[in-house]
């Protein structure tokens, strides 16, 4: 039976939360009872902007003809960027965002904290700069939940809509493969830019990109990996995933490739990569990763695969240091999307599925696996974008959780035996697994 404790620390949590609310609000910062410790929201204030950029004269990959002239144009990028913000004293936490469902056509609002285009807390940047990319399809609201918890804990949090791959523009799936890395480095450039010089003096020394770090989920994650040093393999180029082997242009070896790496990602994130099971890389080429990386995977993922998959690319990335979190049994899914809109329940004419399926998981909740993402990214990238030593507490654990021991003194502290995972409460992380491998080559 449940101690009088426990009873006691829900209606606590209940009462005094106002983050634990009805799901049907579609609200994003849901925090539950049981969340690990740094799933909390942070010290900062968090505002809201959306920015139109334009990247010039891109391959056309949709228009363009196999075997003809290649057509070009300049690539329109819609994002949103969540900040550390100040507010003014008549201005209260919160605000609506609105985006699509998965059938591009039907409008839904989400509830969070961000304050819509609040003036930036300047005093304490400039902050380290996050790049967010959504899955196929998907949009920039998709992780929201994790990119206005970040953003309050002092990071600029930059999520894409990626042309081409959103709900409501969808269109063949090669501009996701072309596309993914580029929009990702185009970004960054446009925040460096704007942290040197905004016209509308919001960014102008608040952003820090000098320290990036990308957060990718499914073909987002393919666009991480390929970002920071995957090459693609040459058999992959010549297949006919993208005509007239335009992927080249990604392909490990080339030069415009190995000319596109940027030093300023100091750390990455991929949820369920997309892509070794296709065979879009191989051993050697993920060898050439030197950029810390934190995967996060389900073990039943049936899109991008586990084993064979996701754990493939994490094995093989071994010049670099990385992690990988498993949520047992969860399937692709597994801690990247939001909590299921409440009208994403109901069935839509033309969808073969729900749309819920494009968030829930068949195990898991989707809200404690959102807590569970945001407490371990929260101490990943403070200990590799903000070098914050404390964090190795989080990530140093028993490897399988259900290994470890819960043993603390009357007064909470733990006894020497004590070996549960730092941050969880008792009995809370079962079903997970958190692996680590360091560099097996100091070669930079």
């Amino acid at each position: 039976m449940p101690s009088k404790k426990l009873y006691v620390l829900f209606a606590a949590c209940t009462l005094l939360s106002p983050l634990w609310v009805s799901a049907q609000d579609n609200r994003i910062d849901q925090i539950r009872p049981d969340a690990p410790e740094l799933a909390a929201y942070g010290q900062y204030k968090v505002g809201i902007t959306s920015l139109n950029l334009s990247n010039p004269r891109q391959l056309d990959i949709i228009n363009s003809k196999a075997g003809a002239e290649p057509v070009y144009y300049d690539r329109p990028l819609t994002v949103e960027v969540w900040y550390p913000a100040t507010l003014k004293a008549q201005q209260a936490v919160g605000g609506k965002y609105q985006t699509y469902l998965r059938d591009g056509k039907t409008e839904i609002s989400l509830s969070g904290q961000a304050v819509r285009d609040a003036v930036p807390d300047t005093q304490h940047g400039p902050y380290p700069l996050l790049i967010v990319s959504h899955g196929y399809p998907g949009n920039r609201f998709l992780l929201s939940h994790l990119t206005e918890n970040l953003a309050s804990k002092g990071y600029v949090v930059v999520a894409i809509d990626h042309t081409d791959s959103t709900y409501s523009d969808l269109k063949a799936f090669s501009s996701t493969l072309l596309n993914r890395s580029l929009d990702q480095l185009f970004v960054l450039k446009q925040m460096a830019a704007l942290n040197k010089h905004d016209a509308t003096g919001r960014f102008t020394g608040l952003v820090n990109a000098d320290n990036t770090g990308l957060i990718g989920y499914s073909m987002g994650g393919y666009g991480v990996v390929n970002t920071i040093g995957a090459g693609l393999t040459e058999a992959s180029v010549n297949a006919a995933f993208v005509p007239d082997k335009a992927l080249a242009i990604r392909q490990a070896g080339n030069a415009s490739y190995l000319a596109s790496q940027d030093k300023r990602i100091k750390a990455a994130v991929a949820f369920a990569p997309w892509g070794w099971n296709a065979g879009l890389w191989d051993a050697a080429a993920l060898s050439a990763i030197r950029t810390p990386i934190f995967f996060i995977a389900g073990s039943a993922d049936d899109v991008s695969g586990y084993a064979p998959g996701v754990r493939n690319i994490y094995e093989n990335s071994v010049n670099t240091q990385r992690y990988l979190l498993t949520f047992e049994n969860a399937n692709h899914n597994a801690g990247a999307p939001i909590p299921a809109p409440k009208e994403s329940w109901a069935a839509i004419a033309g969808l073969k599925k729900i749309p819920a399926e494009s968030y829930i998981d068949a195990v898991w909740d989707n809200t404690r696996m959102n807590n569970i993402s945001q407490h371990f990214l929260t101490a990943f990238l403070a200990r590799y974008l903000k070098n914050d030593s404390s964090m190795d507490a989080y990530l140093n654990l028993t490897e399988n959780a259900r290994d470890g021991k819960w043993s603390t003194q009357e007064s909470g502290e733990p006894k020497p035996d004590h070996t549960y995972w730092k941050g969880f409460p008792a009995r809370s992380a079962i079903g997970l697994k958190l692996e680590q491998k360091s560099a097996t080559s100091t070669a930079r």
